[in-house]
């Protein structure tokens, strides 16, 4: 039995979703499984990614990372990236899981580091890295309970233990991931963070809403502003935060 489930949530990213199997393929720790699930896409996902596992599968059927043996797809109507991602921890089993976003690309270590790092540290519950969102670096820091409360800082994609998943809030349509390591402090459990840049996430796909922070100081009419604390208000209201 494998001990990291990847569950990869996908809605019309079919190009970066093919990038982001190939990063897994590469990876220096092989002892996983993908579980990719379409959530309604409209591009042709589903025959793209199929076409490409059959021919890495007729390309390197004596691999021992052969990454079609490992990879199992689910199709649904379109219901939102935190229902498929709930979806997929549902149908798999492994004690380590980790939610990858489509539009990642992992560094090659990333999942060796992560799943090191959690096995020398078990009170911790889940480990994060630092990454980069097209040309800005989010540097980020030690895990720090306090700054948690008052910021979004900790990517949805950090492996944690399943036993310790609280599962996602389908009703969040946006800050899901802020959502759930807040529910997790809640709950007791805390985050390790891995002191290196481990990822990338290609522009325009699941962060595309973020912008520089200028824009919230100076332009506090603009829609994407509007929509941005509107959610936080959200957040706070829900995990009680000044």
């Amino acid at each position: 039995m494998s001990i990291i489930d990847i569950v990869i949530p996908v809605y019309n990213q079919c190009e970066k979703l093919i990038d982001c199997l190939k990063s897994l393929q590469k990876q220096t720790f092989q002892d996983f499984l993908i579980t990719i699930v379409n959530d309604g896409s409209t591009d042709g996902v589903e025959l793209t990614l199929e076409a490409w596992l059959r021919s890495e599968n007729i390309r390197a059927k004596n691999a021992i990372n052969e990454i079609s043996t490992k990879t199992k797809i689910i199709h649904q109507n379109h219901i939102g990236a935190s229902a498929a991602r709930n979806r997929g921890a549902k149908e798999t089993s492994c004690e380590y899981i980790l939610f990858c976003d489509a539009d990642l690309i992992l560094n090659k270590t990333f999942l060796e580091k992560s799943f090191n790092t959690l096995k020398k540290n078990p009170h911790y519950s889940y480990c994060y890295t630092s990454f980069k969102y097209g040309w800005k670096k989010f540097k980020l820091w030690e895990f720090d309970e306090n700054k948690l409360r008052q910021m979004p800082y900790i990517h949805t994609t950090s492996l944690m233990r399943r036993v310790d998943f609280p599962w996602f809030d389908e009703n969040m349509k946006r800050f899901q991931d802020w959502d759930l390591w807040l529910t997790m402090l809640e709950n007791g459990n805390k985050g390790i963070w891995i002191p290196e840049c481990l990822f990338k996430v290609r522009s325009n796909g699941t962060m595309s809403k973020w912008i520089p922070e200028f824009m919230y100081r100076y332009f506090k009419k603009n829609k994407k502003v509007e929509d941005y604390n509107n959610a936080m208000e959200i957040i706070k209201s829900k995990h009680l935060l000044q």
